[in-house]
């Protein structure tokens, strides 16, 4: 074998047994995980804020409605795969040596 190979074996070797499974959205037993039942209720709350009858509320209360979507939207976006340019610059290096 070459050393190619034999680095390009090694280095695969080396990401597979970094690899960590995804776990599925619902646990063994069928019931949701805590992230989709937070989920739900801020979809449930967003769909009665929109279906609210706004023209009746003083400015005050249109203000901390804004407020709250915005909160709920935050909370929503918080989880997520975050890849940083340094991380994707690696990644495109390693495609490059391994193909």
């Amino acid at each position: 074998m070459s050393v190619k190979k034999i680095i390009t074996f090694l280095s695969i070797a080396l990401c597979l047994s970094f690899s960590v499974p995804v776990s599925a959205s619902v646990t063994d037993n069928g019931t949701p995980t805590p992230k989709e039942i937070l989920a739900n209720k801020i979809e449930t709350r967003l769909v009665e804020i929109n279906k609210m009858d706004k023209s009746n509320l003083t400015k005050v209360e249109k203000k901390e409605l804004r407020k709250e979507v915005k909160e709920l939207k935050k909370q929503a976006n918080k989880s997520g795969i975050y890849l940083s340019v340094g991380a994707i610059i690696i990644i495109i290096l390693l495609l490059i040596l391994l193909l």
